[in-house]
C-alpha cells in the first residue's frame, strides 16, 4: 500500500493562497466577464449618491450575508461597518436585530425588507402590504427604490459568493486563487 504525503505549501504557484492556505473554489471570473466590474462599479456609485445612509445599506448587506450564509460578504460588510466607525454592539446585533434596542425605526424597516426579500414565505407575498406600509412610514418612494436597488446589487453577487467562494477578507481582484 502506498501513501502520499501532502506536501502542498500554503502558497500556490501564483502566490495567491493566503498564509492559512485558504483558496477560492473557482478562479476570478472577471476575465470571462470583464463588463461586470464596470457594471458593479456604476451601481455602487449610484448607491453611494442616493438618499439612504450608507450605514443603513451596509447593515442590510451584513444581514443579507448572514441570511445567505456567505462568510465572504459577511466579513466585507463587517469590515465596512467597523471602518465607518459603527459601534461594535450594533455590528454584532444585526443577527438579532428584531430584539436589539440599538437600531432606529428606518434601520429596522430596512433590515425587515432585506429579510423579507431573501426569506421564502410559504404563506404569501415576501414583501407584504403591511411590510410595505411600515417601510413607507420611514422612506419615500425614491428611498424605497434605493433600498430595492441595493438589495438587487447584493443579490447579483450572491451566487458568485456561494459557488465560487472568494476568499474572505481579501479585496476585490485579490480574493480568488488562480
Amino acid at each position: 500500500m502506498t501513501t502520499t504525503e501532502d506536501t502542498t505549501s500554503t502558497e500556490d504557484t501564483a502566490g495567491t493562497a493566503g498564509q492559512d492556505g485558504v483558496r477560492s473554489r473557482l478562479p476570478d471570473p472577471t476575465g470571462l466577464f470583464p463588463e461586470l466590474g464596470a457594471l458593479s462599479g456604476a451601481v455602487q456609485k449610484a448607491l453611494r449618491a442616493g438618499p439612504v445612509p450608507q450605514s443603513t445599506l451596509t447593515l442590510m448587506r451584513l444581514r443579507t450575508a448572514q441570511l445567505i450564509g456567505s462568510t465572504y460578504h459577511g466579513v466585507a460588510a463587517t469590515d465596512a461597518l467597523r471602518k465607518a466607525g459603527e459601534e461594535e454592539r450594533r455590528v454584532t446585533a444585526v443577527a438579532t436585530w428584531q430584539s436589539a434596542p440599538c437600531f432606529t425605526g428606518p434601520e429596522r424597516a430596512a433590515l425587515e425588507l432585506a429579510e423579507a426579500v431573501l426569506t421564502p414565505n410559504p404563506f404569501g407575498d415576501r414583501v407584504s402590504d403591511d411590510l410595505f406600509a411600515r417601510l413607507s412610514r420611514h422612506y419615500d418612494t425614491d428611498e424605497i427604490w434605493h433600498l430595492t436597488m441595493a438589495l438587487s446589487h447584493f443579490s447579483l453577487f450572491t451566487p458568485v459568493a456561494l459557488v465560487g467562494k472568494p476568499v474572505p477578507g481579501r479585496p476585490p481582484g485579490k480574493n480568488y486563487t488562480d
